[in-house]
C-alpha cells in the first residue's frame, strides 16, 4: 500500500500549466499528529507530495524519523533539494524531480533549469530511482526532450504526463499538438527498441510500464489511485487521488475512521480493448470529462498510439521481459502519460 502525504498545498514555483490547489481546499500545514498518521499507515510506503513538500522539510523529517515506513518517496520541483541533509536523501527509495527536458522548454514552463539540474547532479551517488518527471505540453517535442534528459546521464529514469484537460489552451490547439506528439512517440519507441537490441536499455517509464502490461495487464489505473494508493490531505482526509480534494467521489474517509467507500472505473474504459494496457489511464480523467467526448477521445488516441507503437515490437520486448518490469513498487508514477 502507498500513502501520498500532502505536506502542504503551497508551492514556491509558478509553472505555466499548473493552477495548484485553490485557496481553502485544505490547510496550509498538517493539522493531525504524526502519531495519528503512524497509527493509520502502519508500515506502508509513504510518498511526500504538495504543493512543494520541501517547504515543510522539518515535518517531512519528523515523519521519517517516527514512522517505520516500508519505503519513502519524494515528489519535488527540485529547487530545495540542496536543503535536505544526505542522511534523509539516502533514505528515499525514489525521488521524482520535475524536469521538462531541454533548457528552453523547461525554462518556458518552470524556470530554474540550472538550479534544478545542479541539485539533481548532487544526487549521483543516490542508490534509489531518480526520476525526471516531465510535463509534456505545447512546447514539448517528446522525442527531443526525452533524448535530452537521457543525454544528461543524471537521472535513472524518465517519465512524463501530458498537459491535458486542465490546460490553458483549447481542445483544437491540443488536437494539433497531439499529431506531433504521437509521431514523436513512434520515433522514440523505434529509438528505444533499437538501443535495446544493441544491449542498452533506457529506463523510459511509460514504455516499461506498458511493456509490463503486455504480460500481466491492468485492472485499474497503473498509479493504483483509489485501489492500492491513497492520498492524505493536510486535514487528515483520505483521497483516492491527490489532485482533486474538492470532489465528493474522491473523498473516501479520514485517518481517524479509515476508508469508508470505494471508487469505481466508469464506462467506456472497462469494455475497451486497450483497458488491459492502460487501466483507464487516470481515475480523474475517467470520471471528469472536462473536455467532453471529443477531448476524451483525443487523449485516448495518445494512449492507443503509445500501446500500438510498442505492440509492434512485442517479440523483441518479450526477450527483455524481466529487465523491463516496472514499477518494482508503487512510487507515484502514473505510467500512462
Amino acid at each position: 500500500m502507498l500513502y501520498i502525504v500532502i505536506l502542504t498545498p503551497n508551492c514556491n514555483s509558478n509553472c505555466w500549466y499548473c493552477g495548484g490547489f485553490e485557496k481553502g481546499m485544505m490547510p496550509e500545514k498538517i493539522q493531525y499528529s504524526v502519531e495519528d498518521l503512524a497509527n493509520f499507515v502502519g508500515k506502508s510506503s509513504i510518498a511526500f507530495y504538495g504543493g512543494e513538500p520541501l517547504l515543510e522539510i522539518d515535518k517531512m523529517k519528523e515523519i521519517m524519523d517516527r514512522i517505520p515506513a516500508e519505503r519513502f518517496i519524494l515528489q519535488t520541483n527540485g529547487i530545495l533539494l540542496d536543503k535536505v541533509e544526505k542522511e534523509y536523501l539516502g533514505r528515499f527509495s525514489t525521488i521524482l524531480v520535475s524536469f521538462d527536458g531541454r533548457r528552453n522548454v523547461h525554462n518556458f514552463y518552470r524556470g530554474n533549469y540550472e538550479k534544478v539540474l545542479e541539485n539533481a547532479r548532487t544526487l549521483r551517488s543516490f542508490d534509489g530511482e531518480l526520476i525526471a518527471r516531465m510535463t509534456a505540453s505545447l512546447e514539448t517535442d517528446i522525442y527531443e526532450d526525452v533524448l535530452h534528459i537521457l543525454s544528461l546521464k543524471v537521472f535513472t529514469h524518465v517519465h512524463w504526463q501530458i498537459d491535458a484537460v486542465w490546460s490553458h489552451y483549447s481542445v483544437t490547439e491540443f488536437e494539433r499538438w497531439v499529431e506531433k506528439y504521437n509521431a514523436g512517440i513512434r520515433k522514440l519507441v523505434k529509438f528505444w527498441i533499437g538501443e535495446m537490441i544493441r544491449g542498452r536499455i533506457h529506463n523510459i517509464v511509460p514504455f516499461m510500464g506498458v511493456a509490463t502490461a503486455f504480460f500481466q495487464g491492468y485492472s485499474y489505473p497503473p498509479c493504483a489511485s483509489g485501489f492500492r494508493s491513497f492520498a492524505i490531505s493536510t486535514d487528515g482526509r483520505i483521497l483516492a487521488c491527490p489532485i482533486c480534494p474538492d470532489l465528493e467521489w474522491n473523498r473516501l474517509g479520514d485517518i481517524y475512521s479509515g476508508i469508508k467507500k470505494k471508487v469505481e472505473i466508469l464506462d467506456p474504459c472497462p469494455s475497451c480493448r486497450y483497458f488491459q494496457f492502460c487501466g483507464a489511464r487516470c481515475l480523474f480523467f475517467n470520471r471528469e470529462r472536462l473536455w467532453g467526448d471529443r477531448g476524451f477521445r483525443l487523449v485516448c488516441s495518445t494512449v492507443k498510439n503509445l500501446v500500438d507503437s510498442l505492440l509492434a515490437y512485442k517479440e523483441v520486448i518479450a526477450k527483455y521481459r524481466e529487465r523491463l518490469k516496472y514499477p518494482p513498487y508503487l512510487n507515484t508514477t502514473e505510467i500512462i502519460p
